[in-house]
């Protein structure tokens, strides 16, 4: 079967933007940034992108186009035989589904949020009003079921086009629309009354404030979220890697990618911060910040109504472009594994992900009382914890170690796909960091994440906790260092 191709080195960069674009970015980044002290941490953040993301990035697309496989077969195809790189596939494969599992349901929230803008339920709602129909959401089990049946519908309809017809194009459309809605909200929100004071705190560094939140907790609270926001460590980027020529070298391409995603992430800081400031609410609010600070601002603001519906639907972009990336890594792999067209692929998985996708949904309400991960967490808690706790940092070592040690693919293999084609080349030199200090650096992140996570749950459950850790870990570096058998 003929392996696809993207139409335009545009819409390569879209896309994979697209993907790396999502809830991390205009969610997760400004409540952090509101928690951590603003422009401290976002200097922070920007480093640990330039040290750390981006050579991940470059080794997932690499192994993409040096294979021209998903990830359910590229470390077949690349790795020495008899090694035992190819069971890392599954860390993709499962982290794919299990993403989905819950992004679905997230995106389909801001569908509803979206919908509900346009009808104008928020505009004059008082706070209590507002924090209560978001309650209500989570615990009315058929329109959670609608809309994360809808997003997931669409988003395979889409891919069900292919990659040139289908994910590039509506791509390009929603991602060009999300780019000038996103400019035109912070443009408005700057120049609300009183913003002044927050984009101060966004942008003027406060190093002495940096002392009272403890610089420790800002540097990894940082390191984490750029590692976590570009998607890498499951495949999600390797697949568009598989579908480009070789006429642009890959690490100007992961630069471009980055540039953009972190240029929404500042721009959705943008939005909110100085809203927050403007009608004194705390920026620092949590994942509540969404879905029930945001849109009691918009009922405060003249033309809420508009403002609000042009925000939701920003949302609904970022979020559905990454469910369609991911979407299509899903498809590819029983096209690789299996040999299924594409067409058959998409049905079996459009029905298979709607099933799956139906714990999450029923998390919040028939099953609100299974709290895996200790009192007040649910099923979507312990998905994510799965996913962004263990999958993405395993993952992403796992490509670092594949693309530099010598029963991997190799370092001299990892830097001739890398640097083949015109554009910025990957430095050589930095041989050793790729191969030591990044491994370390991403180590450092996985077992800081369980510590973090279990800390407060006593000092036998964290020993368990941490015990689990080094287990997984342990899965990863011994397909790393297994030798090859006589296969």
């Amino acid at each position: 079967m003929k392996r696809e191709k993207f139409g335009s080195r545009m819409g390569f960069i879209l896309v994979s933007a697209g993907c790396a674009i999502g809830i991390g970015n205009v969610w997760k980044f400004p409540y952090m940034c509101g928690e951590f002290g603003g422009a401290a941490f976002i200097l922070i953040y920007l480093a640990f992108l330039l040290i750390m993301g981006i050579p991940v990035m470059v080794c997932e697309f690499a192994v993409g186009r040096g294979s021209r496989r998903s990830v359910a077969a590229s470390f077949e195809k690349l790795e020495i035989v008899g090694t035992r790189w190819h069971v890392m596939k599954w860390i993709g494969v499962v982290g794919c589904y299990l993403l989905m599992m819950f992004y679905t349901s997230v995106g389909g929230w801001m569908m509803y949020y979206c919908f509900r803008s346009v009808k104008g339920e928020f505009a004059g709602a008082s706070s209590e009003t507002v924090a209560e129909g978001f309650s209500e959401m989570l615990g009315n089990v058929p329109v959670m079921t609608f809309w994360t049946v809808l997003i997931c519908i669409i988003g395979f309809a889409v891919c069900y086009f292919g990659i040139q017809k289908g994910i590039e194009r509506v791509s390009k459309v929603m991602m060009s629309a999300l780019l000038v809605i996103m400019v035109a909200l912070a443009v408005h929100s700057v120049f609300l009354e009183g913003a002044g004071e927050g984009i101060r705190f966004y942008l003027v560094p406060d190093f002495a404030g940096m002392r009272e939140i403890g610089i420790g907790n800002i540097i990894f609270g940082a390191m984490s979220q750029a590692f976590f926001t570009l998607s890498i460590g499951i495949g999600a980027m390797q697949i568009f890697g598989s579908y480009i020529g070789r006429e642009r070298s890959l690490t100007g391409e992961a630069v471009s990618i980055t540039a953009l995603d972190t240029f929404v992430a500042l721009m959705a800081g943008f939005i909110i911060i100085p809203s927050c400031f403007a009608f004194g609410i705390e920026p620092g609010a949590g994942p509540s910040l969404i879905f029930i600070t945001i849109p009691n601002i918009f009922a405060q603001m003249p033309g809420g109504r508009a403002w609000a519906a042009l925000f939701f639907l920003f949302l609904t972009f970022a979020a559905f472009t990454t469910i369609v990336a991911v979407f299509e890594n899903i498809i590819s792999f029983a096209m690789d594994l299996l040999g299924w067209s594409r067409r058959k692929s998409v049905l079996a998985n459009v029905v298979m992900l709607v099933v799956l996708s139906m714990p999450c949904v029923l998390g919040f309400n028939v099953l609100a009382g299974f709290e895996p991960l200790g009192a007040g967490t649910n099923i979507m808690d312990l998905e994510d914890f799965i996913v962004s706790n263990n999958l993405l940092p395993l993952g992403s070592l796992g490509y670092v170690l594949f693309c530099t040690r010598k029963n991997g693919w190799g370092w001299e293999e990892f830097l001739e796909e890398a640097n083949a084609g015109d554009g910025i080349h990957f430095p050589r030199g930095l041989k050793g960091y790729v191969s030591y200090v990044l491994p370390v650096i991403i180590i450092v992140i996985y077992l800081k994440g369980y510590y973090d996570k279990f800390v407060g749950q006593g000092t036998a459950a964290l020993a368990g906790w941490m015990a689990l850790a080094v287990l997984f870990l342990g899965f990863v570096l011994f397909c790393a260092w297994a030798k090859p058998s006589k296969e």
